[in-house]
This record gives C-alpha cells, structure tokens and sequence, in this order.
C-alpha cells in the first residue's frame, strides 16, 4: 500500500468510495454523511488545496480516501466540556472525510493511514494530529482510541453537527 495525492481523474472513484461508506454508515443506522456531505465539490476543494490523498495497492487500485491538512480547522476554535491536549496556537495535523472502499475493508487500511499522516508530522515538528466523528461512529471511535487517541470534548461542524473530538500528542 501507499499513499499519494489525489488528481480530479481520482474524483469517480473517491466518490464511490465514499457512497460506500455512506450506505456503511446508514446501515447502522448513524446519521453521519447522510445530508450530501462530503460532496464531490467538497472532494475537488481537497484536491485544489492538495489535501485529498487515495490509498492505492500494487495493482494501482484506489482503496481508500481521505483528507489531511496543517492549516487550523475553525470548527476545532471551541471544545465544549473539555480541552485539546495541546496548545491551540501550535500547528497541528487533520484528518477528515476518512472512507474505505468496502471490497478493502478489515484490512489495516485506517491505522496504516493514521500512521502514514503521525510520520509526515513527525517529520514536519508536529507534535498532534486532531480528529473528530460521530457520537454513534463506534467502528472510528474504536479505532482512533485503540491507537492512542484521547477523547478532548465536543466541537460543533460549521452545519451545526455535533461530533466528538479526539487528539493523539506525537
């Protein structure tokens, strides 16, 4: 596996993957990307920041898609009923719009992520990656806590959805 830059030629395919994990999400009957979010216009924004990254195989199949940036996410300004556990002015890693195309789900695919975006902020002098997700996401919760996450509080997306915010200090 390796990760690499997504193009617009990638845009069907991310799309795909992410209805994949939409039907996913409404099968366990979570709210989460059930009102148009993220979009394809969502996925081209990514691109043109160049912050949208597939996951691809040997064989140059996409398997997954996510987006990660450096730059500050408004939405993580104010955490209710708790604190980021480090210093909001210092620069920090995002992830967000995670998906795993369901023919390459149970496959490490997600930690291999995490770990991909925890070295290139190693590398950069950045000591935290931040995410946030669904109450009812249990699957992400799992995983994000089973690497070393702790939960911070709650922020609030720019929609007004409620989501649980998580933070590993590297």
């Amino acid at each position: 596996m390796k990760i690499r830059l997504s193009t617009s030629n990638d845009v069907p395919r991310i799309m795909e993957i992410i209805d994949d994990a939409k039907a996913l999400l409404k099968s366990l009957n979570i709210d989460q990307w059930q009102n148009g979010y993220p979009n394809e216009a969502q996925i081209e924004n990514d691109i043109a920041n160049e912050e949208s990254y597939v996951v691809i195989n040997a064989d140059e199949q996409i398997m997954a898609t996510t987006m990660f940036t450096t730059r500050p996410e408004p939405t993580y300004k104010k955490v209710i009923d708790g604190n980021w556990k480090t210093d909001e002015n210092l620069p920090y890693g995002v992830i967000h719009r995670l998906a795993m195309s369901k023919d390459f789900r149970g496959q490490g695919i997600a930690k291999f992520i995490f770990d991909y975006f925890h070295q290139k902020l190693k590398k950069q002098n950045i000591k935290s990656l931040k995410i946030d997700t669904h109450q009812e996401n249990l699957g992400m919760q799992s995983l994000i806590k089973k690497i070393g996450y702790q939960y911070c509080g709650i922020i609030y997306t720019n929609y007004g959805a409620k989501r649980l915010a998580f933070e590993k200090v590297i």
